[in-house]
This record gives C-alpha cells, structure tokens and sequence, in this order.
C-alpha cells in the first residue's frame, strides 16, 4: 500500500486522533492525517524524531544489537505510540496519537505492525 493508503488505514483504528509517517534524520513529515485543534502533528512529529534520535543513541551508546520495535509515550488522555519502520533501516517511523478513552493499546499496536508490513516505499 502507498503512503496515503497507510495513513487512511492508520485513521481507522479505534480512537485515533491523528498519524503521520516521519524521517526521522529530517524532522520532516512525509504524510500526515487527522490532528486538529488539540494536536499539530507537524509539530508533535518534528517534536517526536528527537525522542527517537535518543533512543537510537543510547542503544548505540550500550552496544545493544537490538532494534527498536515502538515506543510508547503515555499522556493522562492521550497515547503517542511511535513505530520506526525496519523497511526504511529506522530512518522513517510511524507516529499514532489516540485518545485514551476510545481506543486499545494492544489493538493499536498490532495494526500498526501490520500496516508497516504493507507499506511500500
């Protein structure tokens, strides 16, 4: 599936306010949907490739062979669940935003798993 595909189908899942597909070496959003007043996602994505820059440094820092599969941020409304796709070698990442009272963590994760493994880039 193309970009906007993946976007479209990302909106679907249950509570979601907003996803965008990032470079995460750039800051800059390749494909965005949703958002709003609440969140700017051009911003909440710029704001997000730092957490995943640190990330990416401190495995590197502690020589960890691993790779990252998502990171999950937890606000008191809101989850931003950021997943770097093993497709583009973790340059591009995922970014979700979902309100908390409508939507399952679990479920959120396993569809954005599988619209990785069908995005094409």
């Amino acid at each position: 599936m193309n970009i906007e595909t993946a976007l479209k189908e990302a909106m679907t899942v249950d509570g979601a306010i907003g996803i965008a597909l990032v470079d995460y070496e750039s800051g800059m959003s390749l494909g965005t949907l949703g958002g709003g007043p609440s969140l700017d996602l051009e911003l909440a994505a710029a704001g997000n490739t730092e957490v995943v820059r640190s990330k990416m440094r401190t495995l590197a820092s502690l020589a960890m062979d691993d790779t990252i599969e998502d990171i999950l941020i937890t606000l008191g409304k809101q989850y931003h669940l950021i997943r770097p796709l093993s497709s583009s070698s973790g340059s591009l990442f995922l970014y979700l935003a979902l309100d908390r009272s409508r939507s399952n963590l679990a479920l959120a994760r396993h569809s954005l798993k599988r619209i990785e493994n069908g995005l094409e880039i």
